[in-house]
């Protein structure tokens, strides 16, 4: 089970990172990011879902009917999805006004329903549970990561304290949609060339073991 956790925990967040790596959950990384606290709670929320959905159909698995299993997840996504937004409203209401319609449309992220097809109908709960946080997480730190950027150079701050930068000028495309396209295209290249230069060490090691 641990080696099994530990191949869980490097593929999401690393090998195949939602959102560098797989490239999924585009909209809401552009959307949400332009301010630490509203990424953090983005993926804060998308990790519950995920990791709660996942459970959930892996432990209904054996139960739903394969022809209707697409209906069934997204219903069960929808329910914990319900949850978030419901918690948000309730306790964060300026969160969730900045954050928007995207919190309803944690239900179309095809982070979870990836995650849910590929792991969760075949594997166990308790597995499937931590592949579905994991893959949250993966997500949670690439969006935490463009929003510090984004918002240090576009507003001068972090998590909304200013950090009184002398003589600094706002980058005023850092907090648009822009920015985030840049910001998104540096880290899938930083990963790429990462992963080549991985690739290729292996490549060398095997050759030089022959």
């Amino acid at each position: 089970m641990k080696k099994e956790l530990q191949t869980v925990f490097y593929r999401n967040l690393w090998k195949e990172n939602p959102v560098i790596r797989q490239i999924l959950g585009i909209c809401s990384a552009l959307a949400v990011t332009n301010l630490a606290v509203n990424s953090l709670v983005m993926g804060l929320g998308l990790m519950f879902v995920t990791a709660l959905s996942s459970f959930t159909i892996s432990l209904l698995r054996n139960y739903i009917p394969q022809r209707i299993r697409m209906i069934v997840q997204t219903l069960i996504i929808a329910a914990y999805v319900i949850v978030v937004d419901i918690f948000l409203k309730a306790n964060l209401p300026e969160i969730s006004k900045a954050l928007g319609p995207y919190v309803g449309l944690i239900i179309t992220n095809c982070i979870i329903m990836g995650r849910a097809e590929a792991f969760a109908q075949k594997n166990p709960p308790v597995l499937s549970l931590f592949d579905g946080l994991f893959a949250g997480l993966g997500y949670t730190i690439i969006l935490l990561g463009v929003a510090l950027i984004r918002e240090l150079l576009g507003f001068g701050s972090v998590f909304g304290y200013s950090l009184n930068m002398v003589n600094f000028t706002p980058w005023t495309i850092m907090v648009m949609p822009p920015g985030a396209f840049f910001m998104i295209a540096i880290f899938i290249w930083i990963s790429s060339n990462m992963m080549s230069k991985r690739t290729e060490k292996a490549k060398l090691k095997k050759q030089e073991a022959k």
